[in-house]
């Protein structure tokens, strides 16, 4: 967690940790949510970046009996 100020245009400042950790990039878009009293980020991605992402996620699901 880090503290950013709030410049008079009421832009901040993303921490370069966090760039990194992200791999954002100068004119990227984020979608911002209001969630309970804080903002959320979230970086938009293209199709083709999102390709494999969810490689080796577990897709097993219980089942109800009537459903098999």
């Amino acid at each position: 967690m880090e503290a950013v100020k709030i410049s008079p245009k009421f832009q901040v400042v993303i921490p370069k940790k966090f760039r990194d950790i992200l791999k954002l990039s100068p004119g990227q878009k984020v979608q911002m949510i209001v969630y309970g009293n804080r903002i959320e980020m979230i970086p938009l991605r293209t199709i083709s970046e999102m390709k494999g992402f969810l490689k080796g996620i577990d897709t097993t699901v219980e089942r109800e009996r009537d459903r098999l």
